[in-house]
Protein backbone atom coordinates (compact mmCIF):
# COMPACT_ATOMS: atom_id res chain seq x y z
CA UNK A 1 0.00 0.00 0.00
CA UNK A 2 1.64 3.29 -0.93
CA UNK A 3 1.62 6.05 1.58
CA UNK A 4 -0.76 8.49 2.29
CA UNK A 5 1.00 12.01 2.22
CA UNK A 6 -2.28 14.16 1.96
CA UNK A 7 -0.50 17.16 0.12
CA UNK A 8 -2.24 18.51 -2.46
CA UNK A 9 -1.17 19.15 -5.79
CA UNK A 10 -2.48 21.42 -8.64
CA UNK A 11 -2.16 20.26 -12.20
CA UNK A 12 -2.43 23.45 -14.93
CA UNK A 13 -2.48 22.15 -18.39
CA UNK A 14 -4.78 22.79 -21.65
CA UNK A 15 -4.55 18.90 -22.55
CA UNK A 16 -7.06 16.39 -20.91
CA UNK A 17 -4.85 13.44 -21.35
CA UNK A 18 -2.13 14.74 -19.79
CA UNK A 19 -3.94 16.03 -16.74
CA UNK A 20 -5.15 12.63 -17.04
CA UNK A 21 -2.02 11.19 -16.49
CA UNK A 22 -0.36 13.38 -14.11
CA UNK A 23 -3.46 12.93 -11.97
CA UNK A 24 -3.36 9.06 -12.37
CA UNK A 25 0.50 9.58 -11.38
CA UNK A 26 -0.32 11.75 -8.20
CA UNK A 27 -3.15 9.84 -6.80
CA UNK A 28 -1.13 6.39 -7.05
CA UNK A 29 1.22 8.30 -4.92
CA UNK A 30 -1.16 9.37 -1.98
CA UNK A 31 -1.94 12.68 -3.29
CA UNK A 32 -4.45 14.95 -3.32
CA UNK A 33 -5.10 16.75 -6.77
CA UNK A 34 -6.64 19.40 -8.15
CA UNK A 35 -6.73 19.78 -11.87
CA UNK A 36 -6.92 23.12 -13.90
CA UNK A 37 -7.48 23.74 -17.67
CA UNK A 38 -6.04 27.16 -18.01
CA UNK A 39 -3.06 29.66 -16.66
CA UNK A 40 -6.01 32.11 -15.92
CA UNK A 41 -7.49 29.40 -13.76
CA UNK A 42 -5.28 28.06 -12.32
CA UNK A 43 -4.10 31.83 -11.09
CA UNK A 44 -7.71 32.54 -9.26
CA UNK A 45 -7.71 29.16 -7.85
CA UNK A 46 -3.67 29.83 -6.47
CA UNK A 47 -5.79 33.26 -4.89
CA UNK A 48 -8.11 31.38 -2.80
CA UNK A 49 -6.51 27.66 -1.89
CA UNK A 50 -3.48 26.53 -0.32
CA UNK A 51 -1.29 24.38 -2.65
CA UNK A 52 1.91 21.77 -1.46
CA UNK A 53 2.87 21.38 -4.82
CA UNK A 54 1.77 22.96 -8.69
CA UNK A 55 2.75 21.29 -11.90
CA UNK A 56 2.59 23.79 -14.58
CA UNK A 57 2.90 23.04 -18.84
CA UNK A 58 5.00 24.94 -20.39
CA UNK A 59 2.74 25.70 -23.65
CA UNK A 60 -0.90 26.65 -23.15
CA UNK A 61 -3.77 28.80 -25.05
CA UNK A 62 -3.83 31.71 -22.60
CA UNK A 63 -0.92 32.81 -20.76
CA UNK A 64 1.77 30.14 -20.63
CA UNK A 65 3.30 28.48 -18.41
CA UNK A 66 5.88 31.23 -17.48
CA UNK A 67 3.47 33.76 -17.00
CA UNK A 68 1.29 31.62 -15.19
CA UNK A 69 3.86 30.73 -12.80
CA UNK A 70 5.34 34.30 -12.03
CA UNK A 71 1.61 35.47 -11.33
CA UNK A 72 0.91 32.49 -9.11
CA UNK A 73 4.45 33.27 -7.31
CA UNK A 74 3.20 36.92 -7.02
CA UNK A 75 0.65 35.28 -4.75
CA UNK A 76 1.62 35.65 -1.00
CA UNK A 77 0.23 32.18 0.26
CA UNK A 78 2.64 30.55 -2.87
CA UNK A 79 5.79 32.98 -2.37
CA UNK A 80 7.72 29.52 -1.17
CA UNK A 81 4.99 26.44 -2.89
CA UNK A 82 7.36 24.29 -5.10
CA UNK A 83 6.24 24.82 -8.75
CA UNK A 84 7.32 22.51 -11.54
CA UNK A 85 7.04 22.74 -14.90
CA UNK A 86 6.49 20.25 -17.24
CA UNK A 87 8.90 21.07 -20.79
CA UNK A 88 9.02 19.09 -23.83
CA UNK A 89 12.03 17.79 -25.35
CA UNK A 90 13.91 20.66 -27.31
CA UNK A 91 12.32 23.88 -24.34
CA UNK A 92 15.65 23.91 -22.91
CA UNK A 93 16.21 27.54 -24.03
CA UNK A 94 12.85 28.35 -22.18
CA UNK A 95 14.11 27.33 -18.73
CA UNK A 96 16.11 30.67 -17.71
CA UNK A 97 12.93 32.77 -18.24
CA UNK A 98 10.66 29.79 -16.09
CA UNK A 99 13.68 29.70 -12.91
CA UNK A 100 14.02 33.61 -13.70
CA UNK A 101 9.73 33.83 -13.42
CA UNK A 102 10.25 31.86 -10.32
CA UNK A 103 9.91 27.51 -10.99
CA UNK A 104 11.88 25.54 -8.90
CA UNK A 105 12.75 22.49 -11.37
CA UNK A 106 10.93 21.26 -14.31
CA UNK A 107 10.03 17.75 -15.70
CA UNK A 108 10.63 16.51 -19.07
CA UNK A 109 7.97 14.80 -21.42
CA UNK A 110 7.67 11.63 -21.38
CA UNK A 111 7.03 11.40 -18.14
CA UNK A 112 9.15 9.31 -15.76
CA UNK A 113 7.09 8.99 -12.65
CA UNK A 114 9.95 7.91 -10.69
CA UNK A 115 11.56 11.85 -11.85
CA UNK A 116 8.10 12.98 -11.03
CA UNK A 117 7.84 11.47 -7.86
CA UNK A 118 11.30 12.12 -6.82
CA UNK A 119 10.99 15.83 -7.67
CA UNK A 120 8.22 16.90 -6.37
CA UNK A 121 8.89 14.82 -3.10
CA UNK A 122 12.06 16.33 -2.28
CA UNK A 123 11.34 20.19 -3.10
CA UNK A 124 7.53 19.59 -0.68
CA UNK A 125 10.43 18.24 2.32
CA UNK A 126 12.42 20.95 1.68
CA UNK A 127 9.22 23.78 1.50
CA UNK A 128 7.72 21.83 4.44
CA UNK A 129 11.36 22.23 6.40
CA UNK A 130 11.84 25.90 5.34
CA UNK A 131 7.90 26.23 6.95
CA UNK A 132 9.19 24.99 10.08
CA UNK A 133 11.86 26.92 10.25
CA UNK A 134 9.69 29.91 9.69
CA UNK A 135 7.46 29.02 12.64
CA UNK A 136 10.08 28.94 14.92
CA UNK A 137 11.70 32.15 13.97
CA UNK A 138 8.67 34.05 14.24
CA UNK A 139 8.22 31.97 17.70
CA UNK A 140 11.63 33.37 18.68
CA UNK A 141 10.98 37.15 17.81
CA UNK A 142 8.54 37.40 20.07
CA UNK A 143 11.30 36.72 22.89
CA UNK A 144 13.38 39.24 21.62
CA UNK A 145 13.52 42.52 21.05
CA UNK A 146 13.26 44.37 17.15
CA UNK A 147 16.94 45.29 17.59
CA UNK A 148 18.50 41.76 19.06
CA UNK A 149 16.73 40.00 15.60
CA UNK A 150 18.46 42.24 13.62
CA UNK A 151 21.89 42.09 14.67
CA UNK A 152 20.70 37.86 14.53
CA UNK A 153 20.22 38.35 10.95
CA UNK A 154 23.12 40.63 10.37
CA UNK A 155 25.09 37.45 11.86
CA UNK A 156 23.58 35.20 9.98
CA UNK A 157 24.31 36.73 6.67
CA UNK A 158 28.01 37.68 7.62
CA UNK A 159 29.21 35.21 10.05
CA UNK A 160 30.57 37.98 12.41
CA UNK A 161 29.19 39.99 15.48
CA UNK A 162 28.64 43.77 14.97
CA UNK A 163 31.05 45.99 17.27
CA UNK A 164 30.09 47.21 20.16
CA UNK A 165 29.04 50.67 20.19
CA UNK A 166 28.19 53.56 21.40
CA UNK A 167 24.79 55.50 21.14
CA UNK A 168 23.02 58.42 23.11
CA UNK A 169 19.75 56.41 24.16
CA UNK A 170 16.69 56.73 26.78
CA UNK A 171 16.51 54.68 29.34
CA UNK A 172 13.28 53.33 31.00
CA UNK A 173 12.58 51.32 33.68
CA UNK A 174 9.63 49.76 35.53
CA UNK A 175 8.52 48.37 38.28
CA UNK A 176 5.44 46.85 40.53
CA UNK A 177 5.96 47.95 44.48
CA UNK A 178 5.00 45.39 46.39
CA UNK A 179 4.89 42.29 43.99
CA UNK A 180 5.98 39.98 46.21
CA UNK A 181 3.23 41.08 49.08
CA UNK A 182 0.53 41.05 46.08
CA UNK A 183 2.00 36.95 45.74
CA UNK A 184 0.83 36.16 48.84
CA UNK A 185 -2.98 37.65 49.04
CA UNK A 186 -4.05 37.42 45.88
CA UNK A 187 -5.03 34.00 44.16
CA UNK A 188 -1.61 33.45 41.42
CA UNK A 189 -3.95 32.83 38.49
CA UNK A 190 -5.54 36.04 38.38
CA UNK A 191 -2.18 37.83 39.55
CA UNK A 192 -0.30 36.51 36.72
CA UNK A 193 -3.26 37.14 34.48
CA UNK A 194 -3.01 40.80 35.29
CA UNK A 195 0.57 40.82 35.54
CA UNK A 196 0.66 39.85 32.01
CA UNK A 197 -2.14 42.54 30.99
CA UNK A 198 -0.36 45.05 32.19
CA UNK A 199 3.51 44.25 30.79
CA UNK A 200 1.85 43.85 27.95
CA UNK A 201 0.25 47.14 27.64
CA UNK A 202 3.94 48.55 28.86
CA UNK A 203 5.26 46.73 25.93
CA UNK A 204 2.27 48.03 23.24
CA UNK A 205 3.14 51.70 24.75
CA UNK A 206 6.94 51.82 24.34
CA UNK A 207 6.72 50.27 20.37
CA UNK A 208 4.11 52.98 20.38
CA UNK A 209 6.33 55.82 20.95
CA UNK A 210 9.21 54.06 19.18
CA UNK A 211 11.43 52.08 21.63
CA UNK A 212 11.75 48.57 22.17
CA UNK A 213 11.75 46.22 25.26
CA UNK A 214 15.42 45.25 25.96
CA UNK A 215 14.38 42.81 28.24
CA UNK A 216 11.54 42.40 31.22
CA UNK A 217 12.74 42.38 34.80
CA UNK A 218 10.38 40.07 36.15
CA UNK A 219 7.61 42.39 37.32
CA UNK A 220 8.86 45.33 35.20
CA UNK A 221 10.49 45.96 31.60
CA UNK A 222 13.75 47.82 30.67
CA UNK A 223 13.02 50.04 27.66
CA UNK A 224 15.15 51.95 25.33
CA UNK A 225 14.25 55.17 22.95
CA UNK A 226 16.84 56.40 20.07
CA UNK A 227 16.47 59.18 17.95
CA UNK A 228 16.12 63.05 18.17
CA UNK A 229 12.26 62.87 19.81
CA UNK A 230 13.63 60.01 22.29
CA UNK A 231 13.36 61.97 25.37
CA UNK A 232 9.95 63.75 25.10
CA UNK A 233 8.88 59.65 23.82
CA UNK A 234 10.03 58.17 26.52
CA UNK A 235 8.40 60.62 28.95
CA UNK A 236 4.86 60.31 27.36
CA UNK A 237 5.28 56.75 27.49
CA UNK A 238 5.94 56.67 31.21
CA UNK A 239 3.32 59.02 31.89
CA UNK A 240 0.96 56.22 30.11
CA UNK A 241 2.24 53.71 32.05
CA UNK A 242 1.09 55.20 35.32
CA UNK A 243 -1.82 56.08 33.70
CA UNK A 244 -3.18 52.46 33.42
CA UNK A 245 -1.61 51.30 36.29
CA UNK A 246 -3.89 53.90 38.26
CA UNK A 247 -6.66 52.63 36.11
CA UNK A 248 -6.29 49.26 36.54
CA UNK A 249 -6.14 49.58 40.38
CA UNK A 250 -9.29 51.95 40.45
CA UNK A 251 -10.80 48.77 38.46
CA UNK A 252 -9.21 46.14 40.94
CA UNK A 253 -10.60 48.70 43.97
CA UNK A 254 -7.59 48.62 45.62
CA UNK A 255 -3.37 49.90 44.80
CA UNK A 256 -2.63 46.67 42.80
CA UNK A 257 0.46 47.33 40.13
CA UNK A 258 1.33 50.77 41.90
CA UNK A 259 3.78 51.20 39.47
CA UNK A 260 7.36 53.14 39.33
CA UNK A 261 9.18 54.62 36.85
CA UNK A 262 13.00 55.50 36.16
CA UNK A 263 14.34 57.40 33.53
CA UNK A 264 17.78 59.22 31.88
CA UNK A 265 19.53 60.06 29.04
CA UNK A 266 22.89 59.58 28.33
CA UNK A 267 25.56 57.52 26.73
CA UNK A 268 25.40 54.04 26.64
CA UNK A 269 27.32 50.64 25.09
CA UNK A 270 24.99 48.26 22.56
CA UNK A 271 26.38 44.71 22.22
CA UNK A 272 27.01 41.12 22.94
CA UNK A 273 27.99 40.36 26.26
CA UNK A 274 28.74 37.20 27.51
CA UNK A 275 30.13 33.85 26.01
CA UNK A 276 29.77 32.46 22.39
CA UNK A 277 27.47 29.85 23.92
CA UNK A 278 25.24 31.88 25.26
CA UNK A 279 25.13 35.62 24.31
CA UNK A 280 22.55 38.62 25.81
CA UNK A 281 22.69 41.22 23.19
CA UNK A 282 22.03 44.48 25.00
CA UNK A 283 22.70 47.57 26.69
CA UNK A 284 25.52 48.92 29.37
CA UNK A 285 26.19 52.01 30.43
CA UNK A 286 25.83 54.75 33.76
CA UNK A 287 22.46 55.99 32.07
CA UNK A 288 20.76 52.25 32.27
CA UNK A 289 22.39 51.85 36.02
CA UNK A 290 20.90 55.64 37.12
CA UNK A 291 17.56 54.78 35.34
CA UNK A 292 17.23 51.80 37.35
CA UNK A 293 18.10 52.91 40.26
CA UNK A 294 15.42 56.12 39.84
CA UNK A 295 13.04 53.71 39.31
CA UNK A 296 13.60 51.49 42.80
CA UNK A 297 14.03 55.43 44.06
CA UNK A 298 10.00 56.56 42.69
CA UNK A 299 7.60 56.70 44.67
CA UNK A 300 4.18 54.68 43.97
CA UNK A 301 3.08 55.37 40.63
CA UNK A 302 5.18 58.57 39.71
CA UNK A 303 8.29 58.91 37.59
CA UNK A 304 11.65 60.17 38.82
CA UNK A 305 13.82 61.21 36.32
CA UNK A 306 17.37 62.71 35.63
CA UNK A 307 18.53 66.21 35.36
CA UNK A 308 19.08 65.05 31.39
CA UNK A 309 15.35 64.32 30.97
CA UNK A 310 14.67 68.02 32.79
CA UNK A 311 16.44 69.87 30.46
CA UNK A 312 15.48 68.34 27.44
CA UNK A 313 11.67 68.23 28.07
CA UNK A 314 11.64 71.45 30.90
CA UNK A 315 9.94 74.00 27.88
CA UNK A 316 7.78 71.00 26.68
CA UNK A 317 4.09 72.19 27.59
CA UNK A 318 3.04 68.31 28.14
CA UNK A 319 5.20 67.63 31.05
CA UNK A 320 5.63 68.48 34.48
CA UNK A 321 8.82 68.51 36.68
CA UNK A 322 8.68 68.75 40.02
CA UNK A 323 11.63 71.39 42.16
CA UNK A 324 15.12 69.32 41.81
CA UNK A 325 15.62 68.12 45.07
CA UNK A 326 19.33 66.01 45.21
CA UNK A 327 20.00 62.19 46.85
CA UNK A 328 22.71 59.90 47.18
CA UNK A 329 22.68 56.94 45.16
CA UNK A 330 24.33 53.45 45.19
CA UNK A 331 27.47 53.55 43.03
CA UNK A 332 27.08 57.58 42.18
CA UNK A 333 29.68 59.59 43.73
CA UNK A 334 27.94 62.58 43.76
CA UNK A 335 24.51 63.85 44.68
CA UNK A 336 22.17 63.33 41.72
CA UNK A 337 19.73 65.98 40.62
CA UNK A 338 15.85 64.52 40.64
CA UNK A 339 12.68 65.57 39.50
CA UNK A 340 9.10 64.07 39.20
CA UNK A 341 7.34 64.06 36.06
CA UNK A 342 3.77 64.27 35.79
CA UNK A 343 1.04 65.72 33.37
CA UNK A 344 -0.18 69.34 33.64
CA UNK A 345 -3.60 68.05 33.60
CA UNK A 346 -3.21 66.49 37.12
CA UNK A 347 -1.69 69.59 39.10
CA UNK A 348 -4.43 71.03 41.00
Amino acid sequence: MKPQYENTILIVDDQSTMRMLLSQLLKKEGYKVVESTCGEEAVLLAKDSNFDGILLDLKMKGINGIETCRQIRGIARHQVTPILIITSMGEDEALPEAFEAGCDDFIVKPINPVVLHARLKAHIHKTELYNQLESVRKSLNRYISPRTQNMVEHYAGSGEYPAPEKRQICSLFTDIRGFTQLSQHIETEHLFSLLSEHLAYQVELVYQYSGYVDKYAGDGIMAIFEGPEMAKQSCHCALEIIAHAKDLARHEKNHLFAVGCGLDKGQAIIGNIGSPEHLDYSVIGETVNLAARLCGYARPMSIAVSESIFIENKDNKHFHFSPEHHIEIKGFEQLVSVRELTSPSTIS
